[in-house]
């Protein structure tokens, strides 16, 4: 167990300050010569207290050390750790409005915090990618769709398929406003981003992409409308966007499964249980034991609303789900624990039992019908 700094209520005398009002003091000396960038991922260890010597968080209590891009944390550790080299320890003071505020809620501590914290590692962020030329304004030679995408071929493809509908792609992608200010780029993250094309919530990536084979790298310029909209969520950017995106896989998706004949209603030849689950055995199962509402399962599953749309499939993804089983619809919680292991069976989930008659936030409402195939039972 970490032990409470004997300066956990304030900063001591010989504590550096910082112009935005953070404290801080060397407790070990390091060895590196290089600090981190904003930009760079750091591996650390930490503890954390607040100022009347409660610990409430610690990397080291947990015996493993813990790693982040520097700046997706407390405004306090972006500042601080730049400060540190590799093997310094450092005491930091942190006050509120660098930290989470003097009442945030959700369980996360206010007022000035206390840290700990040791610099184990840097690893440093790849160069940005360099502003298009062209990030203003599309040039005369991109090709504009029907919809206002324009783009341009960078570098041709080495593939030959196209992706389209639920097929799953793997891109590298950097992005900016029409500033010239780079907005995100995995290029930096060093970590493409893997999605099915039918999940993304840029309109203008989908339209875009269905353009591009593998190993193509293209420029899109997405007006306000294909991307965020006018309208966007916070966080969002607004207006315009240039992409620059590099198609590396397509994951053709499995064909849909065929909508069940009876998925308006449940024939008569199925099980009603005292809740009013209506269900039938597609496949038997191999297994003997039932799971529980406290066991995690892992399911295939494809779900159709009465009228026979189709709203979500992992096996459309080609990968199968897992949760506890008691964290999801109550229908399920109660449904699959009817089952076994290699056990398919189809549900007709009243409303009640589901997300209601009108759910809002993008859920189907009504009567929703599954069908679902228990993997895998773990306790």
């Amino acid at each position: 167990m970490p032990q409470t700094p004997s300066d956990v209520k304030a900063p001591p005398a010989d504590a550096q300050k910082s112009a935005s009002g953070l404290y801080s003091k060397v407790l070990q000396q390091g060895d590196g010569a290089e600090k981190p960038n904003a930009i760079d991922t750091v591996t650390v260890h930490y503890s954390g207290w607040t100022t009347d010597g409660k610990l409430f968080d610690s990397s080291v209590k947990r015996g493993e050390p813990t790693s982040f891009p520097l700046n997706q944390v407390i405004k306090g550790w972006t500042e601080g750790l730049q400060l540190m080299v590799t093997g310094e320890k450092r005491r930091f003071w942190i006050p509120a409005d660098l930290a989470y505020g003097e009442n945030p809620g959700g369980g996360r501590p206010g007022g000035m915090l206390v840290f700990d914290v040791e610099l184990l590692d840097i690893k440093k962020a790849p160069e940005p990618p360099k502003t298009p030329e062209d990030v203003a304004k599309a040039p005369d030679t991109a090709e504009t769709t029907a919809s206002g995408l324009a783009s341009r071929v960078l570098s041709a493809g080495t593939g030959t398929v196209k992706p389209s509908g639920a097929d799953v792609v793997t891109i590298h992608f950097s992005g900016w406003n029409t500033a010239g200010e780079l907005l995100q780029s995995t290029v930096m993250n060093g970590q493409p981003a893997v999605f099915p094309l039918n999940q993304v919530n840029i309109e203008g990536w989908k339209e875009g992409l269905q353009l591009m084979v593998a190993g193509e790298k293209r420029r899109l310029w997405v007006p306000a409308k294909l991307a965020f909209g006018e309208n966007p969520p916070p966080g969002a950017p607004t207006g315009d966007i240039v992409f620059d995106i590099e198609l590396l896989d397509v994951k053709k998706a499995p064909k849909p499964p065929e909508t069940p004949a009876d998925v308006a209603a449940a024939p008569d030849t199925a099980e009603k249980t005292a809740s009013g689950i209506s269900h039938r055995v597609l496949q038997k199962g191999t297994g003997t034991d039932h799971p529980k509402a406290s066991d995690t399962v892992s399911v295939h599953y494809t779900g159709w609303t009465t009228d026979g749309k189709m709203f979500d499939s992992s096996v459309t993804r080609g990968e199968p789900t897992s949760f506890p089983l008691n964290r999801v619809i109550k229908g399920w919680t109660e449904g699959v624990q009817l089952m076994v292991v290699g056990e398919k069976r189809r549900f007709w989930i009243p409303a009640d039992l589901a997300y209601g008659e009108n759910p809002g936030g993008g859920a189907p409402g009504g009567t929703l019908v599954f069908d679902i195939e228990l993997l895998e039972i773990a306790k």
